[in-house]
């Protein structure tokens, strides 16, 4: 079965659907072809994870990443303008300027603006950041150290909320930490995860992290991935929260237990590009 690319009428839409979800070997070529229709560079341009792609060094890539990740919501174009904002503002060098910028120097970012993330909030992103690059070796180590702490990445995220929340800050600026325990779905922080611990041979996530096993990651779940989970019978729960990203992660593991998250291609590529 040949699923190309395109945009699709009602009846045709509603075809495909009855034929992917009509058997498990149907959804799973519908998945695969579009995993690897849309996991290639091409894709990088119109996407958030052109930012970090920026960059050639390890923690330039990850702080990059985060930052990037952090304001991945609304329109994708203004989302990659305010981080390129973001990156020039450090001078296009995010790990030197992170640990080694003044007060003074961070105070440039009171202006900044995405959304609800506000200047204020990016000045303690910065400041979090320099003290888990000086204190805690990383953000790699500390995702790491929340999984042999927690025994789960659910676990690990939040063991990571907790080390970012570790300074004085406003309470407002929480927000834009998902908290799983609250049942949030923490798109953004899987996706983040999913750029910096996948590791294939296509050249769009960059696998960076080898300390976390990607069969452990969780699906990013938004609105379109959700859509299009229901559509195909992946998903079941109606509400776009942390019970729903485990039940969809859990779905797409029955198709690759040791890599499910790449089908977040498949399911965003479709829904995004395809309209499907």
């Amino acid at each position: 079965m040949n699923f190309q690319a395109k945009a699709f009428y009602p009846m045709q839409e509603a075809r495909i659907i009855d034929a992917v979800k009509s058997s498990s070997s149907e959804l799973y070529e519908f998945l695969e072809e579009k995993y690897n229709y849309y996991n290639r560079p091409d894709f990088i341009t119109n996407d958030p994870i052109s930012v970090p792609h920026r960059f050639a060094l390890k923690k330039d890539i990850e702080i990059a990443g985060f930052l990037t990740s952090t304001i991945s919501w609304g329109k994708r174009r203004t989302i990659i303008n305010n981080a390129l904002d973001l990156m020039q503002r450090m001078d296009n060098a995010p790990f030197q300027f992170i640990t080694q910028s003044g007060e003074k120097d961070i105070m440039i970012f009171k202006s900044f603006v995405h959304r609800t993330f506000n200047g204020d909030d990016c000045i303690y992103f910065l400041n979090s950041l320099r003290n888990i690059y000086r204190n805690h070796n990383g953000l790699e180590s500390v995702f790491s150290l929340g999984i042999l702490k927690a025994g789960s990445l659910k676990g690990s995220i939040n063991y990571f909320r907790m080390i970012f929340f570790e300074l004085p800050h406003l309470t407002r600026t929480q927000k834009h930490i998902a908290n799983p325990d609250k049942n949030a779905s923490a798109k953004r922080i899987n996706m983040f995860l999913r750029w910096m611990v996948r590791k294939d041979d296509r050249g769009v996530d960059f696998g960076i992290w080898p300390a976390i096993d990607p069969s452990m990651l969780f699906c990013p779940l938004d609105i379109h991935a959700g859509n299009q989970s229901r559509k195909l019978g992946l998903l079941q729960r109606k509400q776009n929260d942390w019970k729903a990203v485990e039940e969809l992660t859990a779905s797409l593991r029955r198709f690759d237990p040791l890599d499910p998250v790449k089908y977040d291609f498949a399911l965003f590529g479709s829904g995004i590009q395809e309209k499907f």
